[in-house]
């Protein structure tokens, strides 16, 4: 059994406590590493080697949003899983475009941020289509024509297979249910998202949907 090496990132230290005895009962899963402050996450980062880290987005010197970017940016950037007490906050929004893979409120049962763990070190974000779509209507308050512009610039790379495919993962579809609407084998949409996700500069599904979002895909 593969072990999932798991960093915390928190400036409270009940956060943080809870979580390590959590996933300490969690077989297939080691915290190996914590700190107070997304500043120290880089060189923790450095020394530690997790797949996943658990961000806070709110801390008093290096805030989660900054500490995603920075950790996103490297070639051996792990996963990221935002920690929040909002369900649909712009901060938050913010980390998901900057690469975070998803997002789980702090007062998630248990056995839930464990299997968010584990479905992230997997390759698959953690936002179900529910709460997908609430982010998608926090984000349409603040959502300028110029993003639209530069996000159906960005998609124009695509070819119409690809651009349905990008449809389907905006509507937060699995790659099963968008094989089933397109016709395709899941081995075919899974090769499209890889593609797309190279052909744009993307770290995951959540951008792909964020950028859909955007360039009002989702409305046609």
């Amino acid at each position: 059994m593969t072990t999932i090496r798991v960093l915390l990132v928190d400036d409270d230290p009940l956060v943080r406590a809870g979580l390590s005895l959590m996933m300490g009962g969690a077989g297939d899963i080691e915290i190996v590493g914590e700190c107070a402050d997304g500043g120290e996450a880089e060189a923790l980062v450095d020394r530690t080697r997790p797949d996943v880290v658990l961000m806070d987005i709110r801390m008093p010197s290096v805030d989660g949003l900054t500490a995603t970017e920075r950790l996103r940016a490297r070639a051996d950037a792990p996963q990221v899983v935002v920690l929040t007490t909002f369900h649909a906050d712009e901060q938050v929004l913010h980390a998901l475009r900057a690469g975070a893979a998803g997002f789980v409120l702090k007062d998630t049962p248990p056995a839930e941020i464990v299997e968010a763990v584990r479905r992230v070190a997997a390759g698959d974000p953690v936002l179900s289509p529910a709460v997908t779509r609430q982010l998608m209507r926090h984000a349409a308050g603040t959502r300028a024509d110029t993003r639209q512009a530069r996000a159906r610039d960005r998609l124009a790379a695509l070819n119409d297979r690809e651009r349905e495919v990008a449809v389907g993962v905006g509507r937060g579809l699995a790659n099963a249910e968008i094989a089933t609407v397109l016709f395709m084998s899941v081995a075919t949409v899974k090769t499209h998202v890889s593609r797309i996700l190279a052909k744009l500069g993307l770290n995951n599904r959540v951008q792909i949907a964020l950028l859909a979002y955007d360039a009002g895909l989702l409305d046609e």
